[in-house]
């Protein structure tokens, strides 16, 4: 193998460093500012895009802080709305509440009143009915025939205090 040989290393050692000088001066002068241009590019779009993400971010938090103020104003809006109602419906059961009761207070007044007639009507139709017992039971027990005015007398005198 030439290659091996020691008497051909002097050649191959010259057009190594040949080769190597021209791929270096190609590597430095036109591969290495391509890439050191792209790797320019890409860290400006990264920061392009973080300067974006952070203004996004900070866009994003204005509008879920006014989303939040909207949100607490809607339930404040709506405790008060539902509070009011509260009220209203409270307001009106005790007017209605007062209603019924008005309503059956004068409804037992004329209950009472009711009653109270009834019972004298009992009360007046009891007196002449006792009246005619009673000089009933007086011929019958006695066989004395009592006068009106004396039953009457005596019935009144009884009925007197149950009226």
């Amino acid at each position: 193998m030439p290659q091996l040989d020691p008497a051909v290393w002097p050649t191959q050692l010259f057009w190594l460093a040949i080769t190597f000088g021209i791929l270096y001066l190609v590597i430095w002068r036109i591969a290495l500012p391509r890439i050191a241009d792209v790797l320019e590019a890409r860290q400006r779009k990264l920061d392009d895009d973080l300067k974006k993400a952070a203004a996004l971010k900070d866009e994003a938090e204005t509008i879920l802080a006014e989303y939040e103020k909207m949100r607490a104003d809607a339930q404040a809006s709506a405790h008060a709305v539902l509070q009011k109602t509260q009220n209203e419906m409270k307001a009106e059961a005790e007017r209605q509440s007062h209603d019924v009761a008005a309503k059956l207070s004068k409804q037992t007044e004329e209950a009472e009143a009711r009653i109270a007639d009834a019972k004298t009507a009992a009360l007046a139709s009891l007196e002449g009915t006792v009246s005619e017992v009673v000089a009933a039971a007086t011929e019958k027990l006695i066989g004395v025939k009592a006068g009106d005015q004396e039953i009457a007398r005596a019935v009144s005198s009884v009925m007197g205090g149950k009226r």
